[in-house]
């Protein structure tokens, strides 16, 4: 039977120092590289040979990755890199410190940003903008799709279309797959996945550097989830 692991990235530098990080592409802090080995052990003690993984195109998710392989004796595992398991685009907050915001905009209204389904952030600047077309990471995608700030409900309009074409295949093959990723990226598959509302989706809590296991139908119905 197909199974699919998910996991979020560990603590980044950002997380740590309270930021808004987003599409930022800042490293794991010393206590998210000790989650993600962690992980990896645990992988390890429980036997779970994985045959394809999926991240992002940042380093906190794809240092992860290693290390959850390195840990596991799975580097060899092929490992694909989208930018549409990205973490959400967090516009023009990105960078700012989640206190000042607060302060800044209101309490209710950065709540609303990063609490409702639908409402994006204001968007980034053009010159923020301008960085990630810049960007080699992002050198071949289509500038009208390029993000300029993002909703969950914008962040699982361009996860499950990847769902859909390249990770479901390799379930329905019957496949152990990992996804490697982010808060939110993870949050819309979840969403997916368990058929969750919009309403009970924003505030679904994914614990970082641990994974969480499905147990899935060979038609991809889930039939258990537990972290390890």
């Amino acid at each position: 039977m197909p199974k699919l692991i998910l996991c979020r990235h560990g603590q980044s530098d950002w997380n740590a120092e309270n930021l808004f990080t987003g599409w930022a592409d800042v490293d794991l802090s010393d206590q998210g590289k000790k989650e993600a080995i962690t992980s990896g052990k645990k992988l390890k003690e429980q036997q779970i040979d994985i045959d394809i993984v999926y991240t992002s195109l940042l380093r906190r998710a794809i240092n992860t990755t290693y290390h959850l392989l390195s840990q596991s004796d799975q580097l060899f595992i092929p490992v694909h890199k989208t930018w549409r398991l990205n973490e959400r685009h967090y516009g023009g907050l990105q960078g700012l410190n989640k206190d000042n915001a607060r302060k800044e905009f209101g309490e209710e209204q950065v709540h609303l940003w990063r609490r409702s389904y639908d409402i994006a952030p204001p968007k980034q600047s053009e010159e923020q903008r301008q960085g990630y077309l810049d960007d080699r990471k992002y050198e071949h995608l289509d500038r009208r799709v390029m993000p300029e700030s993002e909703s969950l409900k914008d962040t699982l309009e361009r996860v499950i279309p990847y769902w859909n074409d390249q990770i479901s295949q390799q379930l329905l093959d019957g496949k152990t797959v990992l996804v490697s990723a982010h808060g939110n990226s993870l949050r819309a598959l979840i969403k997916y996945l368990e058929d969750v509302s919009d309403e009970d989706i924003v505030g679904y809590e994914i614990k970082t550097g641990a994974p969480l296991i499905y147990d899935l139908t060979d038609d991809l119905k889930v039939t258990n989830k537990y972290y390890l």
